[in-house]
Formats: C-alpha cells, sequence, structure tokens
C-alpha cells in the first residue's frame, strides 16, 4: 500500500469530520438564537389583565 495515498486519504477523512462539525456548530448556534427570539416574543406578548374576568349574561 502506497504510503502518501494513505496519508492523503486519512487527512480527507480527518477534514471531512472537521466539516461536519463546523457545520453542527453553526447549526446548534442559530437553533439557540432563534430560541432566544422565540421566547423573548413570548415574554413581550403576555398580558397579564388579559382572560382574568369573564362576562357571561344568560
Amino acid at each position: 500500500m502506497d504510503i502518501a495515498a494513505l496519508s492523503v486519504s486519512m487527512n480527507q477523512g480527518s477534514l471531512g469530520t472537521q466539516v461536519g462539525i463546523s457545520v453542527l456548530k453553526m447549526q446548534k448556534d442559530q437553533a439557540e438564537q432563534q430560541g432566544q427570539a422565540l421566547t423573548q416574543m413570548m415574554e413581550r406578548s403576555v398580558q397579564p389583565n388579559v382572560g382574568g374576568n369573564f362576562d357571561i349574561r344568560v
């Protein structure tokens, strides 16, 4: 087996793994940002006085 070819093959596999990990990190960061934005949006939409009283007429 050619040592140079083996070395190239191993480096390509390592590079692929590193790229995959980097993409997953970017996706994780984006998901965290979207979660924080959703939490902030939900906190702003809370109106504590709405729904506290019901007016019913029969």
